[in-house]
């Protein structure tokens, strides 16, 4: 992680009440005496040094930033981000879950922000987010605390106190993301909720031409769906290939780069699928980085078999 400017160090009433303990602190590491009772000799370290024992309470809370990486099965939620209708009951999100759990974890308000807004029925393994707060909560238990008032299908995976100005959102470099698709006949029962069922035979070293095509940094407008309401459509890819996972009866699509558009990930694991298929050649990567036309792309396969494995700072 980046080292930004430090925050101020004030919060919930954390600034004055600082200011005002070392001030009186510091009366009681200059006291007055008269000339009848002349103060006692101070203790006195190597090469006589004169050493003064601050009373100060080091450990005394402060507003400090905190970074947690999570873990979820999406399919209880709609999506991450938190969704409170003006006119109805807010509905079930992962952060809106967690962030109720800190909060009770913590007695304190907090707003929790995470690095990626994953859809409805997406999972991670590796979420980032950050908070604010004033915690007497070891840091080393935080993790364990809140996940005492976490659902089954959550879990905050490590905590740690983070720079002041870390951004889970800006911070970000890097996400890798995997597309599981269940590639046989049989259905996948013990695992419905986290793959794509494909019961065609799929092309594996096809899919991967085409994936390679879509590797640097290009216009990605035509992998993204309407209304992805960002300003600039580049991206850059980092790597991009599909791996076959015999013993599961699976094909991944995995991908890794510096951001991506709304439904982007499941756009292009559509695309790759279709080629994989046979209904397009390799090339249809060529001409959708060409022409940057949504119709020119394969089906947005369903949020089931999408996870965010990790984000680097």
């Amino acid at each position: 992680m980046r080292n930004p400017p430090p925050l101020s160090r004030g919060g919930a009433g954390g600034g004055d009440q600082t200011a005002t303990h070392i001030q009186s602190s510091n009366e009681f590491l200059t006291p007055k005496h008269s000339t009848e009772h002349p103060p006692p000799t101070p203790p006195s370290g190597e090469g006589g040094e004169i050493r003064f024992q601050s009373i100060v309470d080091d450990s005394t809370p402060i507003t400090q930033r905190y970074k947690l990486t999570l873990a979820y099965d999406g399919s209880a939620y709609h999506g991450w981000q938190k969704q409170e209708p003006p006119d109805g009951e807010p509905l079930p999100t992962v952060a809106g879950v967690v962030e109720q759990a800190i909060i009770h974890t913590l007695a304190q308000p907090i707003n929790l922000v995470g690095a990626s807004r994953t859809d409805t029925g997406v999972h991670a393994l590796g979420q980032s987010a950050h908070f604010d707060a004033v915690s007497r909560v070891p840091v080393e238990r935080l993790a364990h605390a809140i996940n005492s008032r976490l659902p089954d299908d959550i879990e905050v995976r490590s905590a740690e106190i983070a720079d002041p100005g870390f951004d889970a959102i800006r911070g970000a470099i890097e996400k890798q993301y995997r597309y599981r698709i269940f590639n046989s006949s049989r259905r996948p029962l013990d695992r419905r909720n986290y793959v794509y069922h494909c019961w065609h035979n799929l092309d594996i070293d096809r899919m991967n031409e085409a994936a390679q095509k879509l590797v640097g940094t290009h216009d990605f407008e035509g992998l993204s769906a309407a209304g992805h309401g960002r300003t600039s459509t580049v991206r850059t890819v980092f790597a991009c290939h599909a791996e076959k996972h015999t013993q599961l009866d699976e094909i991944h699509i995995v991908v890794r780069g510096d951001g991506f558009l709304y439904n982007m990930v499941r756009i292009l694991s559509g695309t790759l699928l279709d080629v994989g298929r046979g209904r397009f050649g390799p090339d249809v990567a060529d001409r959708i980085l060409a022409t940057a036309d949504r119709r020119e792309a394969g089906p947005t396969l369903p949020p089931t078999g999408l996870w965010l494995e990790w984000i680097r700072y």
